[in-house]
């Protein structure tokens, strides 16, 4: 097979299922594993949108009024965290007649912060999916929920082992993952599920009674930003590429101050008013940068030094070597104009460009 053909051919990408599809997948087929008393390989799904899936079994075991069914993440060609881990589902039967019940076990993260539209001290799993699971088990379950009730006890066993890699810990959801999906399903490379993210950190720390926010373009900033910033963890909210977003939905939520921090690479795209600052997106414009140096009072050699450059990086170094004063400031000034425009002038800004040790090079916030 022809490995650099695959790689330029121009491949359809495969969508995959979220944690809340996973979990409604495995409590479906327990209770059909139980009607019917045989073992179930696929299910099919109705998706919040009425569409419908079918999805895998990885393992069924049942007698008549248990079951334990599993089935593994996807996250199709937008793989995440959770993609291969296994959730769990184990369901019986109550005599609570026509009452399903959903509860969190091993893995499952415990709401600990308002802002989430989850009652603390209860698992995270979302009303979306919690909704999905219960449409899905009364559609299979009609003749049982007439004379029993449902319980199922959704657990992830690698879940707090993923937990750190994704954004709960920030948001207050202690020890596992949540149970997520709007949709049901992950489209490859989605900017919702980002986006829908930072919605939702902006609304815990809301929630929390803060006003002011830290914006930052990814782990290290964020390092960087805790030294010289003194907030609580869920206000700083990685914004990643999405610098144009974060702010608008900033204004939109009445926050009162963000502060914008980042590096030279994702700061120069923000200072030439780019919104999505993604690398595939978006290149550094050197002939923004040439002209910023030239309004620093720049020679031409260094002008054309800097239009040559191959990153951000680099004109950073051309500008440190030549002594170039007034250039980041520039670079800042930029950042904040646009991000002033982004937030619809609503939000007080203040930018700060690090170096990559963590020193301030510039900064710039209301006069």
């Amino acid at each position: 097979m022809n490995l650099r053909y695959m790689s330029e051919k121009k491949v359809e990408l495969k969508t995959g299922y979220t944690t809340g599809s996973s979990a409604t997948a495995a409590a479906k087929s327990a209770l059909l594993s139980i009607i019917n008393q045989k073992k179930i390989e696929n299910v099919d799904i109705i998706l919040p949108r009425g569409s419908s899936i079918q999805i895998p079994v990885n393992s069924c075991e049942f007698g008549n009024e248990k079951a334990k069914c599993t089935v593994i993440k996807n996250g199709g060609d937008d793989p995440d965290v959770t993609h291969g881990a296994e959730i769990i589902v184990e369901l019986s039967l109550t005599e609570k007649t026509d009452k399903i019940e959903i509860d969190g076990g091993e893995g499952v993260g415990i709401v600990t912060k308002p802002g989430l539209g989850l009652e603390i001290g209860k698992p995270a799993i979302n009303p979306v999916p919690k909704k999905m699971i219960n449409e899905n088990l009364r559609d299979a379950g009609k003749e049982i929920l007439e004379k029993k009730g449902i319980r199922i006890v959704i657990s992830v066993p690698k879940g707090k082992e993923l937990a750190p890699k994704t954004d709960n810990p920030r948001l207050g959801i202690k020890d596992g993952i949540s149970i997520l999906g709007t949709s049901g399903i992950v489209i490859p490379f989605s900017t919702a599920s980002y986006a829908a993210s930072i919605r939702q950190n902006l609304d815990v720390a809301i929630a929390a009674g803060n006003e002011t926010v830290v914006l930052t373009t990814g782990g290290r900033s964020e390092e960087y930003a805790k030294k010289i910033v003194d907030l609580p963890v869920h206000c700083f909210v990685q914004m990643g590429d999405f610098s144009g977003y974060t702010i608008q939905q900033c204004g939109r939520k009445n926050i009162k101050k963000a502060y914008v921090v980042g590096f030279i690479g994702k700061l120069a795209k923000m200072a030439a008013g780019v919104k999505q600052t993604h690398v595939k997106g978006s290149k550094v414009d050197m002939n923004f940068l040439s002209e910023l140096a030239k309004k620093a009072n720049a020679n031409e050699e260094v002008i054309q030094s800097i239009k040559k450059a191959n990153t951000a990086r680099h004109v950073s170094e051309i500008i440190k070597e030549n002594n170039i004063a007034g250039f980041f400031e520039l670079i800042c000034s930029e950042t904040y104009r646009h991000m002033r425009k982004h937030s619809e002038e609503k939000v007080p800004i203040d930018v700060i460009l690090f170096d990559f040790e963590g020193q301030i090079l510039a900064r710039k916030s209301q006069e």
